[in-house]
């Protein structure tokens, strides 16, 4: 959850602002010119991560000494970038013409540096075939555009499931939690009803989580069109905007859903006023430190999903900036870092789960193996890998359901400030899908004519 939580803030660091214009041109423009480009230190391959050091110190630094042990020539360097100086440092190594050959990003920023030509169409180092070692859904993902580039390289993944405090279950006359969207106005009635409490927190600040947004897709909702236009003003939206503020103007969501954050939902959870929220299993780890008598009376089930049945999932990429001139050399290097066994084993050390096809089997087989063998590894621990099961199964209908295209962050802020209004009552919601799609239009015919 963690990985997850830092890559959000990266996307809201550079994801659609000036700063993401600036870094898309000099990547663009910069060849790796001037002193020291002979051909000596054109063999070291630049690598960055995120915040994977020093926890993953051991498990990289392996990785790095076998590839290099299988291309003689070849020097990887890897740079770790800690969270508060990421944008400082890719900016000026882009300024500088030191851009790395190989990073680590998420889709909506690496998207959007694609789309002015900051980063590398892989289609053009990649061996045929390539793709069929992944998950379909996730590969897709780190596509450029309806049959364009190809992107990126997906490497790690997290998917939310959803917890759930069976005491207030119970109570609330249920067994389990809904499975679909539409089962939750009346689940969220009789959790109010019976127990005082509330069934979901799901916010709308608009710079916080796009967990709402991936809810409109769930529920049918088409975003944008080809032409980067609004789509959402359809039947389908006009419903999940209805569906929204139906359920916070009948008292059913708490209050502060308008103004705070992903975190307050954790926060109500850990205090038993909440029935269940949508999160990574390692949640429980961390429940049964902070609230352990919460913890006692959680059980993890499988995520909420729409009509369509697909759930969503986060996805951490490799990305070739167009600068590199180890262009082929990084895409090796990805697809060696991608591969089954090495996914495997970082899946296993970071509790996240794979994008390559062959390790999300393995990982689920063992994992399905260590739920069946739980009693012996003591009831909580037993739980969380139930927990991460869970999670990896879902993967099975899983996609990234709002789709990495420049401006989503503004999208985002967009749909959600509209929606705030009409949730509290200053307009109908369907004025505000209006006003919404509206505003975005104006955005997207300045930004792309």
């Amino acid at each position: 959850m963690a990985l997850i939580q830092t890559r959000r803030r990266f996307l809201e660091l550079l994801g659609g602002g000036s700063a993401a214009a600036l870094l898309a041109a000099g990547l663009g423009s910069c060849g790796r010119t001037g002193p020291g480009t002979d051909s000596a230190a054109a063999q070291v391959l630049n690598f960055w991560t995120l915040d994977l050091a020093p926890k993953f110190n051991d498990y990289l630094r392996e990785l790095i000494a076998a590839w290099e042990g299988q291309n003689p020539g070849l020097q990887v360097r890897w740079t770790d970038v800690p969270w508060s100086s990421v944008e400082r440092k890719l900016l000026a190594a882009v300024f500088a013409r030191t851009a790395p050959d190989l990073v680590n990003l998420n889709p909506p920023f690496a998207a959007n540096l694609a789309s002015k030509g900051g980063l590398l169409d892989l289609s053009d180092v990649l061996p045929e075939g390539a793709a069929d070692a992944y998950l379909p859904a996730i590969w897709e993902a780190g596509r450029q555009g309806q049959g364009g580039q190809q992107f990126a390289i997906p490497w790690y993944l997290t998917a939310r499931i959803t917890m759930a405090n069976r005491r207030l279950l119970e109570r609330a006359g249920y067994s389990a939690p809904p499975a679909s969207w539409d089962q939750v106005p009346a689940f969220a009635e009789a959790v109010r009803r019976r127990t005082g409490r509330y069934a979901l927190f799901v916010t709308v600040v608009p710079d916080d989580s796009a967990e709402l947004l991936e809810t409109l897709v769930q529920m049918g909702v088409k975003l944008l069109d080809g032409e980067q236009r609004a789509a959402f003003n359809s039947p389908a939206g006009r419903r999940a905007f209805a569906f929204w503020s139906d359920l916070y103007r009948r008292g059913l969501l708490p209050r502060e859903v308008v103004s705070q954050g992903y975190r307050r939902a954790i926060e109500l959870y850990q205090s038993g006023d909440l029935a269940q929220v949508a999160t990574g299993p390692d949640f429980l780890r961390n429940l049964q430190t902070n609230a352990p008598g919460i913890a006692a009376v959680t059980a993890p089930f499988a995520p909420l999903t729409g009509a369509s049945a697909e759930a969503n999932v986060a996805v951490m990429n490799l990305v070739v900036p167009k600068q590199s001139v180890l262009a082929a050399e990084a895409a090796r290097f990805a697809l060696f870092l991608t591969n089954g066994p090495n996914q495997l084993a970082f899946a296993e050390q970071a509790r996240v789960l794979p994008s390559n096809r062959q390790a999300l089997q393995q990982l689920e087989a063992s994992l399905a193996t260590a739920t069946a063998l739980g009693a012996g590894a003591g009831a909580q621990e037993a739980l969380v890998q139930r927990a991460r099961l869970l999670s990896a199964q879902a993967l099975r209908q899983a996609r990234v359901l709002v789709p990495a295209s420049p401006g989503v962050k503004r999208l985002q802020a967009i749909v959600y400030t509209q929606l705030q209004r009409a949730m509290l009552g200053q307009v109908a919601s369907d004025a505000a899908l209006t006003a919404a799609a509206d505003e975005w239009n104006r955005y997207s015919r300045a930004r792309w004519g």
